[in-house]
């Protein structure tokens, strides 16, 4: 079975960098960044189920491929943006609908929320200015991400016995990369 692995989380956490890293280390795999639609106002949410329907589409169609595929963010996202208020309408329902779409497809599946035990380290990675401009980026929205990442997390994690296919879900601390990839060799079996 084929590896679906996301990883979501907070600017400045280190989602590029995991995720390049899983890329460049497990054989066969494509990676996804998704950034969602930039409409924040109700209309926005039409085109983020346009989106989603579509992302979801196309995992049932390439579950029978031998490739395993990595998202650098998912709707996931979607979600902490609207529960955060940045976004002008409730994208719940939609949201538990496309968890549920997800937990039937036939990968093993990871869902990595990113965080920093050390949030001041925030602030030195958003001073980078390396980041998409999207939502605006300050310690304080980027903690309040990492809060409700973490909180989806522990959702996902109750919900698993309903699944059809469990989401495995590994909060990782990324405030030291090494460690990080350490512990996501050994929960991936990844032979590097």
């Amino acid at each position: 079975m084929e590896r679906l692995i996301i990883v979501e989380g907070p600017q400045g956490v280190g989602k590029t960098t995991l995720a390049n890293y899983l890329r460049d280390n497990i054989a066969g795999s494509n990676l996804y960044r998704l950034s969602g639609q930039k409409d924040k106002t109700l209309t926005g949410l039409e085109y983020s189920r346009i989106m989603y329907d579509a992302l979801i589409d196309y995992l049932e169609k390439m579950q029978s491929v031998p490739m395993n595929m990595i998202f650098d963010r998912t709707f996931m996202t979607e979600e902490v943006y609207a529960r955060l208020g940045y976004k002008d309408y409730s994208f719940t329902k939609e949201y538990n609908y496309y968890l549920s779409k997800l937990s039937s497809l036939k990968y093993e599946m990871y869902y990595f929320p990113l965080y920093l035990e050390n949030v001041d380290l925030y602030r030195k990675r958003l001073d980078r200015g390396e980041h998409h401009l999207y939502q605006e980026f300050s310690l304080q929205n980027s903690i309040n991400q990492q809060n409700m990442y973490l909180e989806l997390a522990m959702e996902i994690s109750k919900k698993e016995i309903n699944y059809d296919n469990p989401i495995q879900v590994v909060p990782l601390a990324m405030d030291d990369f090494d460690k990080s990839y350490t512990k996501v060799k050994k929960i991936l079996k990844m032979e590097v």
